[in-house]
This record gives structure tokens, C-alpha cells and sequence, in this order.
């Protein structure tokens, strides 16, 4: 049995360069640590030894460390002290939990502790990834046991220290973050607190056990789909009464302990996907998720609903086949992450209606909207013929700066200027264009 004690210096691997992974590697190298950082896409590490990064998370300065080695190849992983994973946990089409990818960074990892010499201490493999509650200890730990022959809690350890990245936000980076951790054991508990210590200035929170830091993860982010839901639903109600909802909450948010969420396209990789996790474990545990699955619902199905509103408002004028321009394909602003963006639903729904949709998007990699969409994002926005329609569904820097002359040059006479998120609701508008926000 290995003995597990502390180490002053132990060399990481993290699992995963996306969103979460390469802010996390970079991280632990600037604080002086060995780090190997792994992805299966080779594709992906060769954009970043050229010093680029999709996210637009991470400098190239800090992924290009000299103590930050870029690799896809599994042998880098031996003979790691700790093991970060940080692979995404989507959904699939029936909106089920798709482990897929922890399972094969699992037995990656798995492979890794095979082959690497008798470590002291004992390695840790920590997961970072969203999950419910058991996945880690009921799920990853036999895969990990059956692809390195060794024993968990004997050979190696685990724990649990969930994301909390928020893409395209800077003022809540990693340090100024609160880093939750979990360990198999107090020591391996108090290993990962050490270490997260030295890039989470903002503090570390021991959790009583993995599943509860689990369980912790899963909920911050059902927690807001559910607030983000009831905002979409009294903003339908409030328009049949004739109320714009931003009035509302301009009042609203008067009171001290009101919290102010926003309507909108609620997609993304977190999200609108956590809450599904959260929901099979409750069906798992003969337990109806009746709010959380209602707030999906309600979410899941804004893209339509928008699409419906802005076409009856496009019907007035009488356009048969109305060409409209969608600005923004994300699925948030200031950030190029297209992955789940409920804007899809939007484009789709106006398409079936009639319309003949472009889109523009001043963060997306205009290949990626064509792979994942069969979208062809438009390079520019100068020389364009008016529209009947705009919408400005994400709403990107480089969009709320629009005055009016730029919106009547993208707008016909007589078109419509639909404000999902009321960035130009104080805008006045030139005469003959229309409005329509929620």
C-alpha cells in the first residue's frame, strides 16, 4: 500500500484544454509548478504551440510556459503525482447524461497509472467536470481500477474540485474564485487544498465529502436556469399585458434583495445542461424533478418563441419572404463558444417561418458555425442591402455600440429592429423603423 503524505512540489496533468482545462494548466505553471497538458485533439495542440487559443480565455504567454508542456500524446501522463480532469459533460439528443468523454479520460488515465512506477504519495485523480452526485466514486473509480490494475484508496485516490470558470467574464477569473475541493480521505482532502491554495487566492472550501461537492456544482447552475425560466415566463406574460419586461426590472431591481436575472436564449455548456444531470440522478432516486425539468422546458423553448413574436411583428407590413440578419451566434456575448447556443433555435424557427435568415457574429470562427451548424456567418457588415429584419440576439460588444445611422443603414424603411437584450431600448431609432423588444 502506498503511503500518502505531502509534497511540496507534485506535477500535475490536466485532462482536457478547453474552457476549463487550459486557464487551470496555465495557472498551476505560472505558480511555479510542472505541468503536462493533455487534449486527444491534435488539432487543438497544434493551435496552441502556434500560440493560439479559440477561447480567447488564456494569453499566449501563459499557455506557452516553459514548464507548461502541450501534448496529445498519453505517454506525457506517467508518473504524474495528480491527475486533473476537465473534460466536457454534455447531453445527448434525448437530453441524457453523456459520460462519454469522462469514460475515455478515464481510461486514459487509467492506462496512466498502469504504466507509471510506484508513486510516493499516491496519485490523486480529481475531476473537475459537472456530474451528479455518486458519478466519480460509482462511476469513474472502476474504470480507473479496471484500466490500471491498481486500487482506488490503496494505489491511488480521489477527489473532486468542480469548475467555476465563467467564459468571457474578467472579473470572476480563477484566483478570484472560491476553489471547492473534495478528497477520498482527509489527507487526499488536504493535498488538494494545498495545492489549489496556490492559484485560488480568493480561498479553498473543503466539502464534507466528493459527493457533496458534487452535488454543489450541479445545483449552482440548475439554480440559475430555474431564476433565468421564470423571467422568460412573466416576460410572455407581461408582453400579453402590454409591459416590456426591462421596464420591470428597471423597477424591480430597486429593491435590495430582488435578484436581477435577465430573459434570454439560455444555452451553453453549463446551463442548459447541468440541470439535466440533476434531473436523471432524481428520476434515478425515484424522484420527479417537476421545477427543474419545467425551467428547461420553459428555456428550451424561448428560441421558438422569439422567433414567432418577431415574425408576427414582421407579418404587419405585409413581407411574404422577409430577409432578416441575426447578429450573434453564441451562446453568450463576448465570447466565442457556439457550443448548445440556443440562437440555432431562433435562426430555425424563422427559417420554417418563411424568412431568408443571414447571421453575423463578431466572436464565432465562421468554420466552426459551418461545422456544427450548416451556418455561413457573413465576414462583414458593410455594403449590405437594408433588411426587413434585424435582431440582435447576443449581444456582443461590437454591437451595442450601434447608433441609429448604423441601424437604419442595416434596416429598410418601415423594417423591424428586434432588441431581445434592450441594448438599444434607449436608443432613438430613425423614422420609419419599427421596434420590437420583450
Amino acid at each position: 500500500m502506498a503511503v500518502l503524505s505531502s509534497q511540496a512540489e507534485p506535477r500535475l496533468s490536466v485532462i482536457g484544454l478547453g474552457y476549463v482545462g487550459l486557464p487551470l494548466a496555465a495557472a498551476f505553471a505560472g505558480a511555479g509548478l510542472d505541468v503536462r497538458g493533455f487534449d486527444i485533439s491534435r488539432e487543438r495542440i497544434a493551435e496552441l504551440k502556434a500560440g493560439r487559443d479559440r477561447t480567447g480565455e488564456v494569453s499566449p504567454q501563459d499557455f506557452r510556459r516553459q514548464n507548461l508542456r502541450l501534448s496529445d500524446d498519453p505517454a506525457d501522463l506517467l508518473d504524474r503525482d495528480i491527475h486533473i480532469v476537465t473534460v466536457p459533460t454534455p447531453v445527448d439528443a434525448a437530453n441524457r447524461p453523456d459520460l462519454g468523454p469522462l469514460d475515455a479520460a478515464c481510461r486514459t488515465v487509467g492506462q496512466a497509472l498502469k504504466a507509471s512506477a510506484s508513486l510516493n504519495p499516491a496519485p490523486i485523480v480529481v475531476f473537475e467536470s459537472t456530474v451528479y452526485p455518486g458519478v466519480t466514486e460509482d462511476i469513474c473509480r472502476p474504470l480507473l481500477e479496471r484500466e490500471s490494475g491498481r486500487r482506488a484508496g490503496e494505489d491511488f485516490f480521489l477527489g473532486y474540485s468542480p469548475e467555476r470558470i465563467n467564459p468571457g467574464d474578467r472579473a470572476h477569473r480563477l484566483d478570484s474564485i472560491v476553489k471547492v475541493v473534495a478528497g477520498q480521505t482527509a489527507e487526499t482532502a488536504e493535498r488538494l487544498r494545498d495545492l489549489y491554495a496556490r492559484v485560488a487566492k480568493a480561498g479553498v472550501f473543503v466539502a464534507k465529502d466528493i459527493r457533496t461537492a458534487e452535488a454543489a456544482k450541479v445545483i449552482e447552475n440548475a439554480q440559475r436556469d430555474i431564476n433565468i425560466a421564470f423571467i422568460n415566463e412573466v416576460t410572455m406574460i407581461f408582453e400579453r399585458l402590454g409591459l416590456s419586461i426591462y421596464d420591470v426590472l428597471d423597477a424591480s431591481r430597486t429593491k435590495w434583495n430582488f435578484l436581477d436575472f435577465k430573459p434570454g436564449l439560455v444555452g451553453g455548456h453549463c446551463i442548459g445542461v447541468d440541470p439535466y444531470y440533476l434531473a436523471a440522478c432524481a428520476v434515478a432516486a425515484g424522484h420527479d424533478p417537476e421545477i427543474i425539468l419545467s425551467g428547461r422546458r420553459i428555456n428550451d423553448a424561448m428560441g421558438d418563441y422569439f422567433a414567432e413574436r418577431i415574425h408576427q411583428e414582421v407579418a404587419k407590413n405585409g413581407v411574404r419572404t422577409p430577409r432578416t440578419l441575426v447578429l450573434g451566434l453564441t451562446f453568450k456575448e463576448n465570447v466565442p463558444d457556439l457550443r448548445n447556443t440556443k440562437v440555432i433555435d431562433l435562426v430555425r424557427g424563422l427559417v420554417s417561418r418563411g424568412h431568408r435568415v443571414d447571421v453575423h457574429d463578431s466572436q464565432a470562427d465562421a468554420a466552426e458555425a459551418k461545422a456544427h451548424y450548416g451556418l455561413t456567418l457573413l465576414p462583414e457588415l458593410h455594403a449590405l442591402q437594408p433588411y426587413d429584419c434585424l435582431i440582435c440576439a447576443v449581444p456582443h460588444e461590437a454591437y451595442r455600440g450601434f447608433d441609429g445611422a448604423r441601424l437604419g443603414a442595416l434596416v429598410k424603411a418601415g423594417g423591424l429592429v428586434a432588441d431581445l437584450k434592450g441594448v438599444w431600448r434607449k436608443l432613438d431609432l430613425p423614422p420609419g423603423l419599427r421596434r420590437w423588444q420583450p
